[in-house]
């Protein structure tokens, strides 16, 4: 078994797609590592309170339009956008479409936003008190402008992967980590409610300064006269409604859970949230690893061998759960001392520990399912395969809608991450025996 191990390792470590992944992932752990430092200090200086129950929510919406909306044109961008490299198209034209949908989409919902934001709070967030409405609200509107630069972030990272450029493009997310921690430690003493929202937006600001700067320097950006009549534009239309759907649908599991969570005690919302941490940061890191340098590299692979992209699929991705797996039950266990390192002081007190690291076990569970599910997504969008998502995303989002309501009224808090659990884990093998199924397909023609 070892020596199958160490022979699967040598063969990994000639691939230029395993290096690349291996530099985005270092880069990516040392901006996670500092993120979990403004997550300590912010910790310690709000605790489970008011002020971060109304920030996750401040931010809830944008955040949804920044995975779901800009995610998903990203997502489409990037397949379509190679293919028109591969054809030798109007590579000019294409960038200038592609910046002009950005930046309406991202205006479109930054006035949506302003213009939803009291119903959304009144329906999903009833009989709450003023104090909690009106610090909502004051962090929202600070925060809806980074919509827009999200958006044109994202865009220009896509161009910055596919031109291979994975360092300076992987560099932007040390930006936010950065304002965040440097503004609460200047304030330390008085800190503003409205602190956390400004940090989003200076940090969002600053990574699209560097990425535009970075971009131009290396002659990545080119623009020309748009071109909605390119066959590939069209096809990014064709596929951005069921991409988006599918964004959706899985973003609205995190709204969901929220919702519930918003229903039991006050700090319910930051404790799901923080027993979410060391998941997400398990799952980020590689997951921004495979998006960035997957997606590219699939896209590719499929245009010039579908059976062969397949089959290495299908070989290494037992080997990634396995591993995975194993990681991620070490996690488990050493549970309770991780947030005690990195949570427990000063407001964040021993019951608090207790209570995340037990909701932090049950998210760790899931971590092999969500990032072989990447994986999996990843190559069905090289396919744009984005409808059967859509399909994967309704039907886990109904069976988390029921499972929260079960298992919130028989576990409370708890509940509610056994069911995220659950729903990952499903999707993931639903997704696994689509592509077997088409890849049986595949090997018929």
């Amino acid at each position: 078994m070892l020596a199958v191990i160490k022979t699967k390792i040598e063969q990994l470590k000639t691939k230029k797609v395993v290096q690349n992944m291996v530099l985005v992932t270092g880069i990516s752990l040392i901006i996670s590592l500092l993120g979990f430092v403004k997550e300590a200090i912010t910790a310690a200086s709000f605790g489970l309170s008011i002020q971060l129950d109304t920030f996750f929510v401040a931010i809830l919406i944008p955040g949804l339009i920044n995975t779901v909306f800009l995610g998903s044109y990203n997502s489409v961008f990037v397949p379509n956008y190679i293919n028109e490299i591969h054809i030798g198209g109007n590579l000019k034209g294409f960038q200038s479409t592609s910046f002009i949908i950005t930046i309406g989409l991202s205006l479109s919902f930054v006035l949506l936003s302003f213009l939803g934001t009291d119903f959304f709070l009144e329906y999903m967030y009833p009989n709450k008190s003023i104090i909690f409405y009106s610090l909502v609200k004051q962090q929202f509107y600070i925060i809806i402008p980074s919509i827009l630069f999200w958006g044109l972030s994202s865009l220009i990272v896509a161009l910055l992967n596919i031109n291979n450029e994975y360092l300076w493009s992987t560099l932007s997310g040390i930006f936010t980590p950065i304002v965040f921690i440097s503004a609460l430690l200047i304030y330390h003493k008085n800190l503003p409610d409205s602190i956390l929202a400004w940090s989003t937006t200076l940090g969002a600001i600053s990574s699209t300064i560097y990425l535009f700067l970075v971009a131009r320097k290396k002659n990545i950006i080119f623009l020309g006269k748009y071109d909605f009549n390119n066959q590939n534009i069209k096809t990014i239309f064709q596929q951005l409604p069921a991409k988006i759907s599918s964004g959706l649908l899985t973003a609205l599991n995190a709204v969901v859970d929220q919702f519930f969570a918003a229903q039991l005690v006050i700090g319910s919302i930051t404790a799901l949230n923080y027993g979410l941490k060391i998941p997400a940061f398990a799952t980020s890191i590689l997951m921004i690893a495979f998006s960035n340098v997957l997606l590219p590299f699939f896209t590719k692979s499929v245009l010039s061998n579908k059976k062969k992209s397949f089959e290495n699929l299908f070989k290494n991705i037992k080997w990634t759960f396995l591993v995975l797996f194993i990681i991620s039950m070490i996690g488990v266990l050493l549970s309770e001392i991780i947030v005690t390192i990195l949570f427990e002081r000063q407001e964040f007190t021993y019951e608090d520990t207790k209570l995340v690291s037990q909701i932090q076990q049950i998210f760790l569970i899931y971590v092999p399912f969500k990032i072989t599910g990447s994986i999996l997504v990843n190559f069905a969008i090289s396919l744009n395969e984005n409808r059967i998502m859509a399909y994967f995303s309704l039907f886990a989002l109904i069976l988390n809608i029921i499972l929260d309501i079960i298992l919130m009224r028989i576990y409370g808090i708890y509940g509610i991450a056994i069911c995220t659990t659950i729903v990952i884990s499903l999707k993931t093998i639903g997704m696994y025996f689509y592509l077997r199924k088409l890849s049986k397909m595949e090997n018929k023609t």
